[in-house]
């Protein structure tokens, strides 16, 4: 399999639906769970003040390394690098829009992240749920490749520790975080 392109998006990746999986999370209060970030820091999403965007995502790739064998046929698996790049590009605009902190979510362990969070140049921290105990204790979607637990792509807005909107099924993702920009200036001009 080819390990170029993680940048980009092949033109005829399958768009995932929506499974009904994250429909209890809207209104959702997140529980006390400190998650470890790739800048060192252990980040608890209930404790934080004013508005937090959580982008989860299923897996990042590394270059040189292959993707799970038939990874471009799952839907909603494909794009997890353009999408972090998506939120790079984006950071000034959505802290602009209001929103205090922005992470990126995975149940990859810190060290895997850190290599992607540097390569990347991200401007905020990627989480690690490696432990699953956010996962399971909100219920967040996943799936299974190759053995692996990995989350479905979703995109959470939390205020003052509760889920006030959600992103899901995420398609494509590359286009995620200019979505929830749109999202967050049409609220502010309600």
């Amino acid at each position: 399999m080819s390990t170029s392109g993680y940048t980009s998006l092949p033109d005829d990746l399958p768009s995932p639906e929506d499974d009904g999986l994250a429909a209890h999370l809207p209104g959702l209060e997140l529980p006390i769970i400190t998650l470890p970030a790739t800048d060192g820091r252990h980040i608890d999403l209930s404790g934080l003040s004013g508005l937090t965007v959580v982008y989860a995502y299923p897996r990042t790739g590394v270059p040189g390394q292959p993707l799970p064998e038939g990874w471009d046929a799952i839907p909603g698996a494909r794009g997890c690098t353009p999408q972090s790049c998506a939120f790079r590009d984006h950071f000034a605009d959505l802290r602009d829009a209001g929103v205090e902190h922005v992470f990126g979510l995975s149940l990859q362990d810190s060290d895997y992240q850190r290599e992607a969070a540097e390569r990347l140049h991200l401007p905020f921290p990627l989480l690690s749920d490696h432990r699953h105990e956010l996962t399971t204790a909100i219920r967040l979607p996943t799936f299974e490749v190759e053995g692996a637990k990995l989350l479905k792509r979703i995109t959470l807005i939390i205020e003052e520790g509760a889920i006030s909107h959600v992103f899901y099924p995420v398609f494509p993702p590359d286009r995620n975080a200019a979505d929830v920009l749109a999202h967050l200036r049409r609220r502010r001009e309600d």
